[in-house]
């Protein structure tokens, strides 16, 4: 069991990463804490996916003839990867610019006192 669990240790950590990011991005009320959440849930997805491409020993995906297939490296998670973090920090900077102007707006992070000043249609411009 336990050597078992050291063989796949790169899916545990994607699994025990991606649960952290999904309970702080559902049960925290504060905003910059979501998106760190969301954050934590697209690196486990990173992991997860580079684990699957990994071959022990691999070589590069330059084939030469008369090698086996199994001998290389599988491009592919690796262009998923690349694809998914400029997708991930597009949508962080775009989520902290809204975040950035919601607090601007009602003075709070806090997305229950964001959603009830709402509701009242109630501003906090102070300044």
């Amino acid at each position: 069991m336990i050597e078992t669990l050291l063989q796949q240790r790169y899916y545990v950590a994607a699994v025990v990463l991606f649960s952290i990011g999904f309970v702080t991005l559902f049960l925290h009320p504060n905003l910059i804490k979501k998106i760190i959440g969301m954050n934590l849930m697209d690196t486990a997805v990173f992991l997860f996916l580079a684990a699957m491409g990994y071959v022990d020993g691999g070589k590069a995906p330059m084939v030469e003839p008369g090698a086996a297939a199994e001998a290389y490296v599988n491009p592919v998670p690796g262009g998923l990867v690349l694809t998914g973090i400029v997708v991930a920090v597009s949508t962080t900077a775009l989520f902290l610019a809204l975040t950035h102007r919601l607090y601007r707006k009602y003075h709070s992070l806090n997305l229950d006192v964001i959603l009830m000043l709402a509701r009242e249609g109630g501003e906090k411009n102070d300044h």
